[in-house]
């Protein structure tokens, strides 16, 4: 077989090829659709590049292991008398020859192809199954660098493996765009990784910089590297300020409201008016955005409650980025912070207890509770902020809708006129799960869902304990009826997390 094979394969890969172009021409032997021609032309359109995707795929799989093979004979090949660093520059140049690439770029490869098939077994196999990319591919492997195997092996079960008993949940990891698996990866790998995250911060924080970089055309970046709240408090009042701007006599979009605007805060006195702005310390060298200008980007912070006692050091979320240290989410909480809005979680099960004091039980608790549900614009791919989004009926009110969290969904404005003004249209929703989508041509499309999981316990407590009055905790097993509900006991434990707040 050997080379004779492979010549053969791929001849009839590319007779495959031409007769898949012949049917995207419209010159197949038999159209899609004699009734509509047209409209069959589209849909088996739609077909060919899901398949196509498949084989991508599968090719991409095929070859990070010939890159290895190669790597591993031209090693032996090589024999004990060239070093090793050598040895690797010269297998890494030839297969940069061969693929067209760059010294870096083949290098980064070769890496990736290394940890695919020998260290992420789940990860070679959805590959070759076309279930997940090459960039996929190259998320998990980055994911998992800093991993020991049993690390390693828990992410790629709970995101590839349907049989997990904590897998991810909504969209499968092959239906997101990378950009949007690597957030969840990354959040995952922050609450599971061994190591104090905020060892990890408080480097991160004596590392801040902003950072000048020409580019073409008269242009430049000017780039900050920031604590997160206060990058993200910053990009939220760039852009509550940008579309404040906008209206029917304002010709820039909403990137050049926020550049014109970031540029007239930094050269004149700190605000896009001239104005001054003030913020409040939160420790850890962060800050909170509170504008002279009367500018709040409402910001929700996830705080699993034995985090915010100080008791665990797991981190918080923060709506809009993802994990941030314990130490700056009970700053945030502390400070009385305007800008951001605590929301505790239950210990027992990581269900919500509470939107903060200030939107409880009133009309903006809605949206807040649409925002901790969906996390960000529910559009497939989609990464906008839940912050600039806009809350919207999925069953419109006129057609008998109720103005309830299961009745709403809250695209961002590109996505919302989408729904508005072609045949998108959004799937029910309930009130933990945001809404998916139906494309014109009839497919459906899951949305992303947000992984939440039941915090860890400090060492002490078990999990099943129930709270009661005073402070007293009694193990599940001794529960008997006509003791607290669930909905109590969650107040009893809501009211001792405010008092120790207070305290």
């Amino acid at each position: 077989m050997g080379k004779a094979a492979v010549v053969r394969a791929f001849g009839e890969i590319r007779a495959a090829l031409a007769v898949l172009n012949a049917e995207v021409d419209g010159a197949g032997a038999v159209p899609f659709s004699a009734a509509d021609p047209l409209a069959g032309l589209a849909d088996g359109c739609l077909e060919i590049l899901a398949g196509s995707r498949e084989v991508e795929a599968g090719i991409a799989g095929l070859k990070a292991k010939a890159a290895v093979g190669y790597a591993e004979s031209a090693h032996v090949v090589a024999g004990p008398d060239v070093p090793v660093r050598a040895q690797e520059m010269a297998v890494a140049a030839e297969i940069g020859c061969v693929l067209a690439l760059g010294p870096r770029a083949s290098s980064s490869f070769l890496v990736t192809s290394h940890a695919v098939t020998a260290t992420l077994p789940r990860t070679l196999e959805a590959l070759q199954a076309g279930a997940i990319s090459w960039s996929h591919a190259v998320v998990m492997a980055d994911e998992t660098a800093c991993l020991d195997p049993d690390g390693a092996a828990a992410l790629e079960a709970h995101f590839l493996d349907p049989d997990a008993p904590d897998r991810a949940r909504g969209c499968p990891v092959g239906g997101l765009p990378a950009h949007r698996f690597k957030a969840k990866a990354r959040t995952w790998r922050e609450r599971h990784q061994a190591g104090s995250i905020e060892q990890r911060h408080a480097k991160g924080v004596a590392d801040r910089r902003v950072e000048f970089r020409p580019d073409q055309d008269g242009m430049a970046w000017l780039s900050a590297y920031l604590p997160a709240d206060q990058a993200l408090a910053g990009w939220n009042r760039l852009t509550a300020a940008a579309r404040g701007m906008q209206g029917p006599d304002e010709p820039r979009s909403m990137p050049q409201l926020r550049a014109d605007t970031f540029t007239e805060a930094i050269l004149t006195n700190g605000t896009p008016n001239g104005g001054n702005s003030t913020g409040n310390s939160t420790g850890n060298g962060a800050g909170t955005d509170q504008p002279s200008s009367g500018i709040r980007a409402q910001v929700l912070v996830t705080v699993p409650a034995f985090s915010l006692m100080g008791q665990t050091d797991e981190p918080a979320m923060l709506d809009g980025y993802g994990p941030i240290p314990p130490s700056m989410a009970r700053a945030l909480v502390a400070s009385g912070a305007g800008s951001f809005y605590r929301v505790l979680v239950d210990p027992r099960d990581g269900a919500p207890l509470e939107i903060g004091r200030t939107s409880y039980r009133v009309t903006g608790a809605m949206r807040s509770w649409l925002r901790l549900r969906d996390g960000k614009c529910p559009f497939p791919g989609c990464s906008n902020n839940s912050l600039d989004n806009d809350a919207d009926h999925i069953l419109a009110w006129a057609k008998g809708g109720t103005t309830g969290i299961s009745n709403l969904g809250q695209p961002c404005p590109k996505h919302h006129k989408l729904r508005h003004t072609t045949a998108w249209k959004p799937t029910p929703a309930t009130k933990n799960e945001p809404p998916g989508w139906t494309s014109p041509t009839g497919r459906h499309y899951q949305s992303e869902h947000q992984d939440w999981e039941p915090p860890r316990w400090p060492s002490g407590f078990l999990q099943g304990e129930r709270y009661l009055p005073g402070g007293h905790i009694m193990p599940a097993e001794g529960v008997v009826p006509g003791e607290p509900s669930l909905a109590e006991e969650r107040s009893l434990l809501e009211e001792a997390l405010l008092q120790h707040l207070v305290s």
